[in-house]
């Protein structure tokens, strides 16, 4: 038991691993800023949504910087208790939250919210609600289990903390769910929306579906990632 937390305590202390928790942090800050520009979407503010997507950006852009922080970090780490392309591959899934929050606020600036029946623009509002609980959930994993790490919990309860890892992917299955439904509605009012803006709205629906996703995949490679270790 001593030798596995003194293991822990040297995954924590390595130079990868801290930022890690801060690059999933910036990957939720997104998709939180991605809620409310779906908000002025469905509610055609269009100057509000331009300005959630900026701030998206910004959040993008600084989850790329702490990545390749991380990246640049491996090469000369001392010691790193866990398999290189484990990590590199966890945090390749990682990093495509935060790319999917902005992509589909991106998507969203290339074609007004016109004419959308109402219950389409409710489909929209609890699909990306359920995205936003799926990236909450995946951000209180990462961050239960790194205070775990760094206050040497031993192993048994490092597993127990995996067990959120259910929680992502059932919500991730909720979100799959959602975005068939949405498609459906969207194919019943073709003749209103047009084909263009079926095709603009399919897009949307796989973006947005596209964070509960990584953030499934994420889960799944971090839980590799330790147990592996």
């Amino acid at each position: 038991m001593k030798d596995y937390i003194r293991s822990v305590l040297d995954v924590v202390a390595e130079s990868p691993f801290v930022p890690l928790e801060m690059h999933a942090r910036k990957g939720v800050l997104a998709v939180e800023k991605l809620a409310e520009a779906m908000e002025a979407y469905c509610n055609g503010n269009q100057a509000l949504l331009d300005e959630r997507t900026e701030e998206i950006d910004i959040l993008e852009h600084e989850a790329d910087k702490i990545k390749q922080k991380i990246r640049a970090s491996i090469p000369s780490s001392v010691r790193l208790p866990v398999n290189k392309k484990d990590l590199l591959s966890f945090l390749k899934q990682q990093d495509s939250i935060a790319d999917f929050a902005q992509a589909s606020a991106y998507w969203m600036t290339l074609r007004p919210c016109k004419n959308l029946p109402d219950e389409i623009k409710e489909g929209f509002l609890e699909l990306m609600a359920t995205s936003l609980k799926t990236a909450r959930v995946y951000d209180k994993l990462v961050g239960e289990l790194y205070k775990l790490l760094a206050t040497s919990f031993s192993k048994e309860e490092i597993k127990e903390t995996l067990q959120i890892v259910p929680e992502v992917e059932k919500l991730e299955h909720d979100v799959d769910v959602l975005e068939t439904a949405l498609l459906k509605k969207i194919f019943e009012h073709e003749d209103e929306i047009g084909g263009a803006g079926v095709c603009h709205l399919m897009g949307l629906v796989e973006r947005i579906g596209g964070i509960a996703d990584k953030s499934a995949s994420a889960a799944d490679r971090l839980r590799s990632m330790i147990l592996r270790r």
